[in-house]
């Protein structure tokens, strides 16, 4: 044997002087293999993916928070003598405010639920990526749609008494929105025509277009179902629609001899303003009921027109007086100068909150008879009153008070 490795004999590794394994040996030894590369370096793209999706995402761009149901309110009617606790400006009018015995505040980007004593935020819902087109909050949720781009399409219902999401969904309204809301029903007026959701579930339940030969001119939901005010080939009309299937219910054409033409609203009655005259219409079969003589107005398109309504009477607020409609027959019960629409009793007792001047007053809802009054300063004129406990909040197109 001449002492060289037999050539079956395994080889050992290359070792340094002093019998240890060589460097260059090491190294090889400590590199992964080819796939553990592959995986690190696909990882590290999708999580670099994942955060630039983020950060653009409506999720990255939106600032939410909730809240425990609110505090029980004092069952306690309003103090003799008021004064304003807070007050908060409205980006669109969303309408009624109390709900769930909160307050809804809006802004350009979102909105918050507010305390009515304090003002203090409960919860807010904003996005800063997107336009807040309008909110309405009934049946204790708050439903709000955002414009993302060019248009209002998407629509959020939050709980209103905790801010928790209720639902979400696209919709297919136009650049602008309106949305008014009654009982089991949201309704969206925009450029594309009218749609109606449901404010506890995210059906979109119908839509109306006016047709080739008409244009919508106004639009409002009530108790009476959705009414639409549309000139078709000049003529000019009134329509009632069923407010959850859509169907036409009846179709009336009016006078056209008007310079102006308005809805004021669809509780209890239908009531549209002609000029200085208010032609209220039965909700059954669109006949006139009667006609109401308006003190002339200085800018008639304008001006705001409320209606509500409870039991068997329609609450109409136009031009500084508040009239109690008779549902049957469209008569006034009674009528009182007042500055804008009252808050209806939260217990059912036949007493409306009227808003006049220097008071918010207490009266019967069957003749008008006051029962006390809660005097006040410096309450603005066509606004909408709602009670939460002692706290009277009153809010108008531009901005929310609370008198307390």
């Amino acid at each position: 044997m001449d002492g060289s490795p037999s050539p079956h004999a395994p080889l050992r590794p290359e070792r340094a002087p002093g019998g240890e394994p060589s460097p260059h040996d090491e190294s090889r030894r400590r590199l992964p293999p080819l796939r553990i590369w592959v995986w690190t370096a696909v990882t590290l793209v999708v999580a670099a993916v994942a955060v630039l999706l983020w950060r653009t995402s409506d999720a990255a761009a939106t600032s939410s928070t909730t809240a425990g149901a609110a505090p029980a309110v004092p069952a306690t009617a309003p103090a003799g003598e008021l004064t304003q606790a807070w007050s908060a400006p409205l980006a669109p009018d969303p309408g009624p405010p109390a709900q769930s015995d909160r307050v809804l505040v809006t802004d350009e980007h979102g909105l918050a639920m507010v305390d009515p004593a304090t003002g203090a935020e409960a919860w807010h819902y904003r996005r800063s990526d997107a336009t807040l087109c309008d909110a309405t909050a009934v049946d204790g949720n708050v439903v709000a749609v955002f414009r993302g781009t060019g248009r209002c399409d998407e629509a959020v219902a939050l709980v209103a008494a905790t801010g928790v999401r209720d639902w979400y969904r696209t919709v297919p309204f136009g650049p602008e929105v309106e949305l008014t809301s009654t009982e089991r029903i949201v309704l969206a007026s925009s450029s594309t025509g009218l749609d109606t959701l449901d404010p506890t579930g995210n059906t979109l339940r119908w839509h109306h277009d006016a047709g080739a030969d008409c244009r919508v001119v106004g639009s409002t939901v009530g108790t009476a179902g959705v009414v639409v005010l549309q000139r078709c080939l000049g003529a000019l009309q009134v329509q009632l629609l069923d407010g959850f299937s859509g169907d036409v219910v009846w179709t009336r054409d009016l006078d056209t001899g008007a310079d102006t033409a308005r809805l004021a609203g669809a509780d209890e009655l239908v009531d549209v303003v002609l000029g200085d005259r208010v032609l209220v219409l039965s909700p059954t079969d669109g006949t006139t009921l009667t006609q109401l003589s308006l003190p002339a107005g200085t800018d008639p398109l304008d001006e705001p027109l409320l209606q509500t309504g409870t039991d068997d009477v329609a609450l109409l607020w136009a031009r500084g007086t508040l009239y109690a409609l008779d549902s049957g027959t469209g008569q006034p019960r009674w009528q009182v100068p007042a500055l804008g629409l009252p808050a209806l009793s939260p217990d059912d007792a036949g007493v409306v909150t009227v808003p006049e001047d220097g008071a918010f007053v207490r009266r019967t809802l069957a003749d008008g008879a006051e029962q006390s009054r809660s005097r006040v300063a410096d309450v603005p004129a066509g606004g909408r009153t709602a009670l939460v406990g002692p706290v009277v909040v009153y809010d108008t197109t531009t901005e929310v008070r609370a008198y307390r």
